[in-house]
């Protein structure tokens, strides 16, 4: 099935590009049952919440699936899901300093 090219055709979660069905699954255990649930999401926000549901700490290209999933129900933004990743990393250490104790790097 083709991905959706406008905010406004993506029906599904799955719809929207860059999200498969395991990422549809951690969108539903955040509560974002359809892609309108994503405007005005932040997506460090459902990071953070999915690793402390999840009790795990998970890769941050995780962060960039949802931050071009949150792009792209809110501006129409249908780039890679890697074309975020320079942002991601400007803004990594703060992400990860919020994580759980439990969930950071250590050395």
């Amino acid at each position: 099935m083709p991905k959706a090219t406008r905010a406004a055709d993506a029906r599904r979660l799955t719809d929207i590009p860059n999200i498969g069905p395991a990422m549809a699954g951690d969108l539903r255990l955040l509560g974002v049952e359809a892609p309108p649930d994503l405007h005005g999401q932040d997506p460090v926000a459902l990071y953070l919440r999915l690793c402390r549901l999840t009790e795990a700490r998970h890769d941050p290209c995780v962060l960039d699936t949802l931050m071009a999933a949150v792009a792209f129900i809110e501006h129409d933004d249908a780039r890679p899901w890697w074309a975020f990743t320079e942002q991601r990393k400007r803004d990594w250490p703060t992400v990860e300093a919020a994580l759980p104790a439990a969930l950071r790097r250590t050395g």
